[in-house]
């Protein structure tokens, strides 16, 4: 039987793996032909399906409130529908390893709204220079005329989506407190709600994309990316902060970029440029700056 502690750190790697492996898999969705809307759409509908039908197994209930869809709507927005359609967007032109790097700048963008949101999460040397070092290896990896460097709209939209996400992070301290498996739900019902007037304006091409023009890889993909990192991954999610606490879950943080890195590098061949694995290196050592706490 394993003890408590290593039960938390095999659910964390469970975590890590399927976050850290989600850009991989989003490649394998776009290069067979899916686009941003259809993947955002069977991502947040398999997702919000996934957590709602489990939040309902343990006897909860979503609440019939406005005020309560509020915040779910804006959850939605910042934690779903703006972030997936952004990764997906920028995905097909930014390579799932350098995806993975860029995103690990969500620390640091949480942290600097967090200092003017937050009550108790003021900037302190530390986390100042933590926050440099990782801007200047973003810079580096984004030099226009560095060889082989991303393409710069695409990473644009990444970083983007790392803003959202972080966002999303000071919201959930700011809004009222929910069960965290109706937050969830909630929050991906919305995000759901949120694409479907993308989806109506194009429905005639995502039905030829599903159809038609889509592989089975990348159905497999999408569906992967529904169930898994938007689904079970979120529920697993919660258990780890009820039971660890998210002190424990941040460290995710370290590890979810680089399961990204190599994964992309190693399983896909994306043709990464050689200032990514040293940027990938200075923002890790960034976070781990401003965790000092003295």
């Amino acid at each position: 039987m394993l003890s408590p502690q290593l039960m938390n750190w095999l659910l964390l790697s469970i975590l890590i793996a399927i976050w850290g492996t989600s850009f991989m898999v989003t490649s394998i969705a776009i290069e067979g032909g899916l686009t941003a809307v259809t993947i955002t759409l069977l991502r947040v509908g398999l997702g919000a399906l996934v957590v709602t039908l489990f939040a309902y197994s343990k006897g909860l209930r979503l609440p019939l409130n406005a005020r309560s869809w509020g915040c779910f709507m804006l959850l939605g927005l910042f934690g779903s529908a703006l972030p997936f359609m952004l990764i997906s967007w920028g995905q097909q032109s930014v390579p799932s390893a350098s995806t993975g790097v860029l995103m690990a700048v969500m620390p640091f963008v949480t942290m600097l709204i967090a200092h003017y949101f937050v009550k108790g999460e003021q900037l302190n040397r530390y986390k100042i220079i933590g926050f440099i070092l990782a801007f200047t290896c973003v810079t580096i990896l984004l030099n226009p005329f560095a060889a082989g460097s991303v393409d710069l709209l695409g990473a644009l939209a990444i970083l983007a989506a790392a803003s959202s996400y972080a966002i999303n992070t000071v919201l959930i301290r700011l809004l009222p407190t929910f069960n965290p498996l109706v937050a969830g739900a909630g929050m991906l019902i919305c995000g759901l709600l949120l694409t479907l007037p993308l989806v109506f304006s194009d429905l005639g091409n995502i039905f030829d994309e599903l159809i038609y023009a889509a592989t089975a890889d990348a159905l497999m993909a999408v569906a992967w990316l529904g169930l898994m990192p938007a689904g079970f991954a979120s529920i697993i999610y919660f258990i780890v902060v009820n039971r660890a606490g998210p002190s424990f879950l941040s460290n995710c943080n370290f590890l979810i970029p680089v399961v990204a890195y190599f994964a992309g590098t190693l399983i896909l061949g994306d043709a990464v440029p050689s200032a990514g694995l040293i940027a990938l290196a200075g923002i890790l050592a960034g976070i781990a700056i401003t965790r000092i706490s003295r």
